[in-house]
């Protein structure tokens, strides 16, 4: 009786986690190669986008706000130039899944450095060891 049963939960678990093969999936992106042209464009967005926010970090006043509140401020008003990077994604066919995933990496990696630089230098403020503006980056 106990083999009968064994071999019968042993029967419905393997049906259970059975694969459906005969479905696609919805969008998948064959692996492609992009021109040099295209990954030029794409490094002079990226490098549009970082001197903004070097700019924007020199021109903030920081001693008077908060440093996330900056922090977002930086990073919205610099936000349309990453809109040029996706259109060249775009142009290239890419699936807006995978532009959208490159330019949210880039977008929290950039905000972790600014925050991360601003917290510093309001560490440096208090304790008296910095009484300039922010350094270039």
């Amino acid at each position: 009786m106990k083999s009968i049963l064994f071999v019968a939960l042993l029967l419905s678990s393997t049906l259970a986690f059975a694969e459906k093969t005969t479905e696609k999936p919805k969008e998948e992106w064959q692996n492609t190669t992009l021109t040099e042209a295209t990954i030029k464009k794409i490094q002079a967005a990226k490098q549009k986008y970082n001197q903004c926010i070097a700019t924007e970090m020199q021109k903030m006043d920081h001693e008077k706000v908060d440093t996330r509140t900056s922090t977002e401020a930086i990073i919205k008003k610099c936000e349309p130039i990453l809109g040029d990077m996706r259109k060249v994604y775009v142009d290239e066919k890419i699936p807006d899944i995978i532009a959208d995933r490159h330019l949210k990496q880039i977008r929290i990696q950039t905000t972790r450095g600014v925050l991360q630089q601003m917290m510093y230098v309001e560490a440096a403020r208090a304790s008296g060891q910095v009484t300039a503006p922010l350094p270039a980056k």
